[in-house]
């Protein structure tokens, strides 16, 4: 009997064949991944290398991914921290070959990226659905910076790149203003990092319903103009920026010339599990 039945099957013949029967589809569409990886022949009509297999993780094939889930934030939750993870899927096909040949066709490039290194697979009445990952790598063994001094290192990065005219996305910017460090905004940032850290999400909204906005005004800050950075799994306060500098919403932000002012702040799971920092930049103009 496949290992991820549930106990309670032997008491629900039925269901546990089903059950076991979506499992094995799972498996062998997992193994045809990997088969592929190791003789892809061709992808997008172009010849393609050979690549490592995947390993199989039980953590990647146990999550559900639905509309608007964060795939890194479910797997952080299930105890498996992520540096990166994308997930596949598709509808119609009734085995795991016709699945496989959907994938080829719509997704060869992920699936032959060197960017994963595990796998999972699940499939149910919607479809099928495979989840690439990258692990989190161990965190460094050095401690990390008091929570100001990241703070001021992403200040100073900031003012480096604003102090430059810079394309976001589709967006031109000029050079803009150096922005002043403002302690309120540092401790909005900070308050958000160890809150996210504490109770394992990852989101502009915390779980008390508060946003940026309401988050300043609780540390003491009259703002007109309040903009908010997040990030996850940065190992350095130079990695978090670097990963806001190359995505264009949060470039917009870092780029803006009508915010003077900025706070930011890491927060760290207590527990130490490796890979698991939230990181908050916080912009503002005062009133």
């Amino acid at each position: 009997m496949n290992i991820r039945m549930s106990a309670r099957c032997a008491a629900l013949a039925g269901a546990c064949a089903l059950q076991e029967a979506a499992a094995q589809d799972a498996d062998n569409l997992a193994a045809m991944i990997n088969a592929y990886r190791a003789a892809p022949d061709t992808c997008e009509g172009r010849p393609a290398r050979p690549q490592a297999p995947l390993t199989p993780q039980p953590a990647l094939s146990a999550i559900r991914i639905g509309p608007g889930t964060i795939i890194e934030a479910a797997l952080e939750r299930a105890g498996y921290p992520v540096e990166q993870a994308y997930a596949l899927f598709v509808s119609g096909p009734d085995n795991a070959g016709e699945a496989m040949a959907a994938l080829r066709t719509h997704y060869c490039a992920a699936l032959l990226s060197t960017g994963y290194a595990a796998i999972g697979t699940y499939h149910d009445r919607a479809g099928w659905t495979v989840v690439l990952a990258r692990p989190a790598p161990p965190l460094p063994s050095a401690s990390f910076p008091d929570w100001q001094d990241a703070g001021q290192a992403i200040l100073d990065g900031v003012n480096a790149a604003r102090a430059e005219a810079r394309i976001c996305g589709a967006q031109q910017f000029a050079p803009a203003p150096p922005l002043r460090w403002n302690p309120a905004l540092g401790a909005a940032a900070l308050a958000h990092s160890r809150d996210m850290a504490a109770r394992r999400y990852f989101s502009h909204t915390a779980r008390d319903g508060s946003d940026a906005a309401l988050r300043a005004q609780r540390a003491g800050y009259a703002w007109r103009r309040i903009g908010e950075n997040i990030a996850f799994g940065q190992h350095s306060p130079q990695d978090a920026l670097a990963s806001w500098l190359t995505s264009p919403g949060h470039c917009a932000n870092i780029m803006n010339g009508d915010f003077t002012e900025m706070g930011a702040a890491y927060g760290v799971t207590a527990d130490g599990r490796s890979g698991i920092v939230y990181w908050t930049q916080v912009f503002g103009k005062p009133r």
